[in-house]
């Protein structure tokens, strides 16, 4: 391997070849580009219900555009912490569904350093959420559990409560 590399930085010339200088074609591995922050949020593999509610409520292609934005996505167990049925209810109406779902996007890329100098945001939704980092970093009643997972075209930060905008 090592002699391998040694001769795809060197040339020819190091294997023998003729006597004249090469010039070394340089190999460089580029950085694989970030995914959007759909496909990274389902590679995480733990927002299984979020990207089912992101499809039933026709946001997939929405998260997927330029952005930025700033998600604050609850884990499979968030939405499982709702009252039975409700997942099932939100399912089935898809305007109370894009409700809840874009109460948890903030348009633009907001990172935890500056989430922690916040105390509001007004969400895609249109309502405010409060933000409190004086113990930890609190959206509403969930809790950030995993801040600043970058994406192509945002930023994600994981929250262990289901945000449900007021009525």
């Amino acid at each position: 391997m090592k002699k391998m590399l040694l001769v795809a930085l060197l040339g020819t010339a190091a294997c023998g070849g003729s006597s004249k200088s090469t010039t070394a074609t340089p190999i460089t591995a580029e950085a694989p580009a970030k995914a959007d922050i759909v496909d990274t949020a389902v590679a995480a593999g733990s927002f299984k219900t979020l990207a089912t509610a992101l499809e039933a409520a026709g946001l997939i292609e929405t998260l997927k555009g330029s952005g930025p934005f700033t998600v604050f996505a609850p884990t499979d167990e968030a939405f499982a912490k709702l009252p039975p049925g409700t997942v099932e209810s939100l399912l089935a109406d898809k305007e109370k569904l894009t409700a809840v779902l874009t109460y948890h996007v903030v348009a633009g890329e907001v990172g935890s350093s500056e989430v922690v100098k916040l105390t509001e945001a007004t969400t895609v939704q249109g309502s405010m959420i409060t933000i409190d980092a004086s113990s930890g970093v609190k959206i509403n009643d969930a809790t950030v559990i995993k801040a600043d997972i970058e994406a192509s075209n945002g930023i994600i930060h994981v929250i262990d409560t289901v945000l449900l905008p007021p009525q």
